[in-house]
């Protein structure tokens, strides 16, 4: 019999980004490769100024690489133009940024089932409260995000991001705006979240703590992956 790999949550080969002003071109991303697997989660290491967050925006679609090609389950991204693009993101995509972009005269609850209801995702409302619930929000719905600790509205975030039941999460620094003792608890809902939906992640940080959590850790460097190691055999 023979074995077939799973196709990749999200993949990415020879991935460049050149940065174009004048005269001077600024190599951002040089010749990445990457692939996270079903059920994987993978963290992006580097110094500030290393690509991570534009080797994240390059997976989402949301920007477009100067050469390499970049693959979510099979689809070729750059096949698809900016509403197809939309159609994959709302799809297959979650997102945890560091900065919550909740938006402020919504609810809690509002800020997680209105996404999911502008989607037609069936059952927005229990899934949204479900959520909630599960992130310990259960009593917090009708709270504006004024009315909520940096650790709550992230916690609104992560509901708001598991709500449409993504393949993938990607997280930029999802705990840099949080204390440590915050940041480690959002951080077991993330990885408790990911785990109970099956979902794939990527996380970029520059903690190596942090990073440690993940199956697998990818060290860039000036636009380069210079070490990748993995916890788990065959991974790496």
């Amino acid at each position: 019999m023979t074995l077939t790999s799973p196709t990749p949550r999200v993949a990415c080969r020879g991935l460049t980004k050149v940065l174009r002003s004048g005269t001077h071109d600024l190599r951002v991303l040089d010749g990445v490769d990457l692939q996270v697997l079903p059920a994987e989660s993978v963290a992006i290491l580097g110094a500030s100024g290393s690509g991570k967050s534009t080797l994240l925006g390059l997976l989402a679609g949301l920007d477009r690489p100067t050469s390499g090609a970049v693959s979510i389950e099979g689809q070729d991204l750059a096949g698809l133009d900016e509403d197809g693009l939309a159609r994959l993101r709302r799809g297959k995509l979650g997102f945890v940024f560091q900065a919550f972009h909740l938006l402020p005269n919504l609810t809690a609850l509002e800020n997680v089932r209105v996404p999911l209801e502008l989607i037609g995702f069936e059952g927005a409302g229990p899934r949204s409260v479900e959520l909630l619930t599960a992130v310990g929000l259960g009593e917090r719905l009708d709270h504006y995000p004024s009315q909520l600790s940096g650790g709550e509205m992230q916690r609104v975030a992560l509901a708001r991001a598991f709500g449409p039941r993504p393949r993938l999460i990607l997280a930029d620094e999802p705990t840099g705006n949080l204390d440590a003792a915050t940041g480690e608890r959002v951080l077991d809902l993330l990885f408790g979240l990911r785990e109970e939906e099956g979902t794939s992640l990527v996380l970029v940080t520059h903690d190596p703590a942090l990073a440690a959590r993940a199956d697998r850790r990818v060290q860039l460097a000036a636009g380069r992956v210079v070490d990748a190691s993995s916890d788990q055999p065959g991974t790496a």
